[in-house]
């Protein structure tokens, strides 16, 4: 798709502290067409909430001081922050007056749409929606754009504050979009009860830093652990990852050294694990020290529990540690079936560690670089190319 102009709309604002599947998005349609990406408005307890954060004290900033609110990030591409406040309407039960506020808040937010998109003299645009049930759910309606998409990358659906309406509002949003993109099969699957155009576009990922030819050293924190390692990285959160899986790992095999790199919840910091002689807690590290220490593991693994927060979505770790040419073995989901010709896959607690001793063996020179190499095809290139093909059949006349 090339010249085209597209609003972004979702729940990651630009200057987030992380990295975001919607930002990465939008930075590949500006390669070729206008994109506004507009960040999220605030409702009243968000901002109390948030107001200590640094990005919130700038957004702050901007609406007492009504300072400019859209900012060219580079070439093709703006960012707009809304300068309107809206109403914190989740407690509310799905009555009447929750529907009454949600278009009230819609209202105000698309109106900051509308003077961006003016300032910018955007015409016959795309609407791309990360996710933004609440707030952008009659955006179709109150901005009219030639295409609306909804992109789902979470199921949002097993966390409470969203399933609270989410469970009547997503699947409306659903059907009434032109189309619906799913980074995983999985949630490409729960979208089509509602609408069939949803298509399944993949997951990109930057893999750039996961080179194994740049690494040069090994942390010192890392490096005078014995052999072999057995690694994770990520967030170490009880909801996502079976602390039981690891427990049974690290006491059936005790000359293998566990390493688990990230922040940990209240459960982790609580469990036994930490008493076990062969765990190794090193904690979060800088996003760019982590191929340095993912350079030292001799197996990768990802114990996540099997629940409807992971069942469906797409793992970038998984990306990562293949980049790196590391076996890997991870809990079989729905999500992990692209991903079985080059992981090992384990059903159950049981079934780790014989697939971590298969790994260690089959870690060959040419299965590293196989790994590598389907790593490296996961481009946000290639997801957004598959976003235009799947804008095309919908919407041909637009190309």
């Amino acid at each position: 798709m090339k010249n085209r102009d597209i609003i972004v709309v979702g729940l990651q604002p630009f200057d987030m502290a992380i990295g975001s599947n919607c930002i990465n998005i939008a930075y590949e349609f500006s390669k070729q067409n206008r994109v506004l990406y507009v960040n999220y408005a605030f409702d009243r307890n968000s901002l109390k909430r948030e107001k200590h954060l640094p990005n919130v004290v700038k957004r702050i900033d901007m609406l007492k001081n009504k300072k400019e609110n859209l900012v060219e990030i580079k070439k093709n591409l703006w960012n707009l922050y809304p300068d309107t406040l809206l109403e914190s309407i989740n407690w509310l039960p799905f009555t009447f007056l929750f529907r009454f506020f949600n278009f009230i808040n819609n209202k105000r937010f698309a109106g900051q749409i509308k003077k961006a998109a003016k300032r910018l003299a955007f015409k016959d645009y795309l609407l791309f929606n990360d996710n933004d049930m609440f707030r952008s759910f009659h955006l179709k309606e109150m901005l009219n754009p030639v295409c609306s998409i909804y992109y789902i990358r979470d199921n949002m659906m097993s966390v409470r504050y969203w399933y609270k309406h989410g469970h009547i509002i997503e699947p409306k949003l659903f059907a009434k979009s032109d189309l619906v993109c799913a980074n995983s099969t999985y949630l490409r699957d729960v979208a089509l009860k509602y609408n069939a155009n949803s298509f399944y576009v993949g997951q990109g990922c930057d893999v750039s830093a996961f080179n194994p030819d740049k690494i040069t050293d090994i942390p010192d924190d890392i490096k005078t652990i014995s052999k072999p390692v057995i690694g994770y990285i990520g967030a170490l959160y009880t909801l996502r990852l079976n602390i039981e899986i690891i427990s049974t790992i690290a006491k059936l095999r005790p000359q293998w050294q566990i390493v688990l790199i990230g922040p940990e919840d209240e459960g982790f910091r609580n469990s036994d694990i930490h008493q076990l002689p062969n765990v190794h807690f090193l904690g979060s590290k800088s996003a760019e020290m982590l191929p340095q220490y993912l350079a030292a593991f001799d197996v990768a693994i990802n114990p996540q529990m099997l629940n409807e927060v992971t069942i469906g979505n797409y793992p970038r770790k998984i990306d990562e540690y293949l980049a790196m040419g590391k076996p890997t073995v991870a809990t079989e989901t729905i999500a992990m079936n692209i991903f079985k010709e080059h992981t090992y896959l384990a059903k159950n607690k049981d079934e780790y560690v014989p697939l971590i001793e298969k790994a260690l063996i089959e870690n060959t020179h040419e299965k590293q670089q196989e790994r590598i190499i389907f790593a490296q095809s996961h481009t946000w290139e290639n997801s957004v190319a598959e976003i235009y093909k799947a804008i095309k059949k919908v919407k041909p006349q637009l190309f």
